[in-house]
């Protein structure tokens, strides 16, 4: 037999968990790829900036599998792990000044990117559990208590997320980041077979996502990497709480 109440708890709070998480990841994949098009423009190559995607509206930046599919599985298979990608920005490598070089950089700014969103909701979320600790602004009510596991909520994944796409993108597999700085400093015949494997490279790395626990080769070099910055970044936040 349904039971109403029931029933409405688990909606609410599965429209808690996919806010926690979808808004903190739709930010993480836009400024991203908004990171990726900056740096490109700096550099000389005006591609994003002519088709609009020099914005931080998320929309241009949507995906429909990698924003929105991709993640709404991964959260309803309760695999534990949330990724997502925003659709690429256009870059054009010719117009740069020194097109291997420069690209690597441009690559290297995402993860960056993501990298830096992770400190910044470290700082946040220091710092309220610091008004937490010192200020009964969010106690003695419901709607009090609510907001402040919301926002607790929604800075926690955000460093989670973006320890995720940090990590996880500096892979040296293309079209991943890390592959394509790696490309910019191989040698020609190091670049070309790297060049030569792009276009298997999801493939690949769905590959080794799903043959994890035989191979282990991301149980071994990947997740320990997130697990232990993510832990870093938590006990960095939470000092207030315990001091």
């Amino acid at each position: 037999m349904f039971h109403f109440d029931s029933g409405m708890s688990f909606l609410a709070e599965t429209g808690f968990e996919l806010t926690t998480v979808g808004i903190p990841l739709l930010l993480a994949v836009t400024l991203h790829e908004v990171a990726h098009g900056a740096v490109a423009d700096r550099f000389g190559d005006h591609t994003a900036r002519y088709m609009g995607r020099l914005t931080l509206n998320p929309f241009p930046h949507v995906d429909p599998f990698g924003t929105i599919l991709l993640p709404l599985m991964l959260y309803f298979s309760h695999t534990g792990l949330m990724f997502g990608y925003a659709k690429p920005v256009p870059i054009n490598p010719m117009n740069m000044p020194n097109p291997r070089r420069d690209m690597a950089i441009v690559a290297m700014a995402g993860p960056l990117s993501n990298l830096l969103q992770a400190l910044v909701y470290m700082s946040l979320l220091h710092s309220f559990l610091g008004i937490l600790m010192t200020s009964a602004i969010f106690q003695g009510s419901s709607l009090g208590e609510s907001s402040a596991r919301l926002i607790m909520t929604l800075f926690r994944m955000g460093i989670l997320v973006n320890v995720v796409l940090f990590v996880f993108n500096l892979i040296p597999l293309p079209p991943l980041d890390g592959g394509r700085v790696l490309t910019g400093f191989l040698p020609a015949r190091g670049a070309d077979f790297m060049g030569r494997i792009e276009p298997y490279g999801m493939w690949i790395l769905f590959g080794l996502i799903i043959l994890d626990p035989y191979l282990g080769i991301l149980s071994r070099f990947v997740w320990p990497e997130m697990d232990a910055l993510t832990r870093l970044l938590m006990v960095w936040a939470t000092q207030p709480a315990m001091t």
